[in-house]
Parts: C-alpha cells; sequence; structure tokens
C-alpha cells in the first residue's frame, strides 16, 4: 500500500538531557504511523533516531533508513526497518532522504540535526525543492536559534521570505498536520543538479 505521506524527520542520535526529547519523538513516530504515513530517516538506532524508529514501525508506518557505509561498520544502523539503503557519502545519504520525502521536520538535536536541516533550508531557498519544513520547537529547545535568526534578518543577511519558509510548532500533532497538508499543496520534484 502506498503511504499518505512521507516525512524526513531529522534528530539527534542522543536522547537528549531532558526526557521529553524521547517522548515527542515517540510521538512524532507514533503520529506518523497512526496517519497511515512513511518515516524517512538517517538510519541509526541510538538516541532518538532509534525512539522515533521503533515508534513508527509500532504504530504501523513503512520506516525508510538511509546510513552511509562507515556508519553500519560501528554498528549504528536499525536493521529492522522496512527499507535499510546504505550508501557510500553523506551527500548520498542527504540526497536520498529529500528525493523520498514530501516534507522536512527537525527535532531537538545536535550538529547533524542543524547541518541538515540548514542544508534542506537552503535548497528551498535556491528552487532545488519547495516542500515544506517544520521545526519542533520541544521544551523551547529551538528559542535560541530563531532569535539568532531573526538577528540575521535584522543585520540584513537574511530576509522575511527565508523565514517564512519554516513552520515553528512547540507541540508535535498540530505541526505535523500542518506540514502534511503543505505537502500536498507542494510539488514534489526536486532539481539536484543544482547543488
Amino acid at each position: 500500500m502506498t503511504p499518505a505521506f512521507s516525512l524526513c524527520v531529522y534528530c539527534g542520535s542522543r536522547p537528549g538531557a531532558d526526557a521529553r526529547y524521547a517522548q515527542v519523538a515517540a510521538e512524532v513516530g507514533t503520529w506518523i504511523g497512526r496517519h497511515g504515513g512513511q518515516l524517512v530517516y538517517g538510519g541509526g538506532n541510538n538516541g532518538l533516531m532509534g525512539v522515533l524508529a521503533d515508534a513508527a514501525l509500532a504504530a504501523g508506518a513503512r520506516v525508510v533508513g538511509v546510513i552511509p557505509h562507515s556508519m553500519v561498520v560501528r554498528e549504528w544502523a536499525k536493521r529492522d526497518c522496512t527499507e535499510l539503503h546504505v550508501v557510500d557519502t553523506m551527500h548520498q545519504r542527504k540526497s536520498m532522504m529529500a528525493e523520498r520525502a514530501d516534507a522536512f521536520l527537525a527535532l531537538p538535536g545536535g550538529i547533524g540535526t542543524f547541518e541538515e536541516f540548514f542544508e534542506v533550508w537552503t535548497w528551498r531557498h535556491i528552487g532545488v525543492h519547495g516542500k515544506p519544513i517544520g521545526l519542533l520547537d520541544t521544551g523551547g529547545y529551538y528559542q535560541s536559534l530563531l532569535a539568532f535568526l531573526r538577528q540575521g534578518v535584522e543585520h540584513g543577511f537574511m530576509n522575511d521570505g527565508q523565514m517564512e519558509m519554516l513552520t515553528v510548532g512547540a507541540e508535535p500533532a498540530p505541526l505535523l498536520q500542518e506540514l502534511v497538508e503543505a505537502a500536498g499543496r507542494s510539488p514534489r520534484k526536486m532539481d539536484l543538479s543544482q547543488i
């Protein structure tokens, strides 16, 4: 059966210091499964990534993991994904994840999450894709980042249009619903030749 939607989620490979982060990752995975969706993520079994994928699988979602060979060797891969794609490079990983998604969501995470989030946002800005991008601000985790981004607008290095490309929310269900609805209005096509 074809999934109703495909959501690419970026999140930490560590659980974080607050139990709410794992709780929210589980809520996101469960919501995807209960709404007939597909999770696309980085294929990891640790931290929030593992919690997210476990919850999605338990709720009946298809789970597509994409992970570089170097991380499989370190035994970081979640081998019970519906599909587990092992690729050679991080660039291949991120491109495949983006191509397989209708929308993107960043949960709390570290530098890997930040890098993936900013890259897909940059790709939207330069016209590589038109897919919606969400930021789940659990417990105010992203408030400092959002303030810094607004400072970028104030100082003339960014503009309001770029900020409007992001959908920010503190609660999973309404944010997920908004992203899925926006994905239904957005083209799925990506032009990766631009990157």
